[in-house]
């Protein structure tokens, strides 16, 4: 079970911290009382969830690329993290096929210059590189994928983040298999959704654009399947794995993390589970734009990560339209955002364990 207090007092770097998941992240760790150093791009969007929510105030927030190996270097030296979080990436596919080797550079050559820095900095005990659930060999079979099968995804962006595991594998068999040096991991997540997320070309973020505006949804691909998971359900495992690996390499792998195979919907059900949640007359269109290669079919089997973490999901897909449509309603009404994250931060950590102790 993660111990959040584990946290108060250390010294954590998380790259892509101005990023929806990153936002998120930095709010957990910053309530816990880490001393947090944020590496990234400017925010992604405009509006974005890290200005929106004023975290920048309480961390070192340095601005730059991740491409750029001496200012990140710098960035390590000064702050001499013991726990790294990795997440700066170009993370949308269709952005992918339209800049492929800006997609190469960021998540291939970024997670180099992240191990690069981390193999340099001694100060260094924990490491997790979060992924993606489309690094593997997607032949649309319907089959949920284990850790232990072929990666090669398919687009410029999937493909990038299979690279970036065997970057990760590479470094860890070349330069971390010692038994004092750092460990490391990999998490490879599946979609995930709840407030704050402004990116283009992602369903939930174009349902409540439409919401907001009072107009249809437009769907590309409503058979399309996602195991689809509210942020805090992937977050709470990166921390757990970091957690747990600081003390005992033997917590070190690579890990699926996904949500029940129950809450792997299509984008159409999807989209129908929000349109009534929302109210107020919304709806959604079918209208494929015959874009881009996309993957028909995409689920994890997470029966590693429930086998040596006793992990369970906490918010199913039902509780993750909720909180997001919640959280969009206050950002709607010009809200406190920052109030609304750790109300759900709360609610989630007061769930998880409820649910831990039912089970133990």
């Amino acid at each position: 079970m993660l111990d959040l207090a584990f946290y108060k007092d250390k010294r954590v770097l998380v790259t892509g911290h101005t990023g929806f998941k990153g936002a998120w992240l930095t709010e957990i760790l910053v309530k816990a009382g880490a001393k947090v150093t944020g590496y990234s791009l400017e925010a992604p969007t405009s509006p974005s969830l890290f200005e929106l929510s004023g975290i920048k105030k309480d961390i070192n927030s340095v601005i730059g690329d991740i491409r750029d190996y001496e200012l990140l270097k710098k960035t390590f030296e000064e702050a001499r993290p013991q726990i790294v979080f990795h997440l700066a990436a170009q993370p949308i596919v269709r952005t992918s096929y339209e800049e492929p080797r800006y997609t190469f550079e960021t998540n291939v050559m970024g997670t180099v210059n992240v191990l690069e820095c981390v193999r340099n900095t001694d100060s260094v005990k924990s490491f997790l590189n979060v992924t993606t659930d489309k690094v593997y060999l997607n032949r649309d079979d319907d089959i949920a994928f284990k850790e232990d099968m072929p990666l090669d995804g398919y687009d410029p962006y999937s493909n990038s983040k299979s690279c970036s595991e065997l970057v990760t594998h590479s470094y860890l068999k070349s330069f971390f298999s010692a038994p004092e040096a750092a460990a490391v991991s990999t998490a490879r997540a599946g979609n995930v959704i709840g407030g704050g997320d402004f990116a283009r070309d992602r369903l939930v973020p174009d349902c409540v654009r439409a919401a907001m505006k009072k107009r249809e949804i437009v769907i590309r691909n409503p058979r399309a399947t996602r195991p689809f998971q509210h942020v805090l359900e992937p977050l709470w495992v990166y921390l757990e794995i970091a957690q747990k690996q600081y003390s005992d390499k033997k917590f070190a792998g690579w890990y699926n993390v996904g949500p029940d195979l129950s809450d792997s919907k299509s984008a159409g059900d999807l989209a129908t589970m929000f349109c009534d949640v929302w109210g107020d007359g919304l709806k959604w269109v079918d209208q494929s734009d015959g874009g881009p290669h996309e993957a028909a079919f995409l689920r994890l089997d997470c029966a590693k990560l429930k086998k040596i973490f006793g992990w369970k999901s906490i918010w199913h897909i039902d509780r993750a339209i909720k909180e997001t449509v919640e959280w969009s309603r206050v950002y709607a009404a010009k809200g406190d955002i920052r109030a609304e994250m750790d109300r759900e931060i709360r609610a989630y950590e007061d769930d998880a364990e409820s649910a831990y102790y039912k089970i133990h």
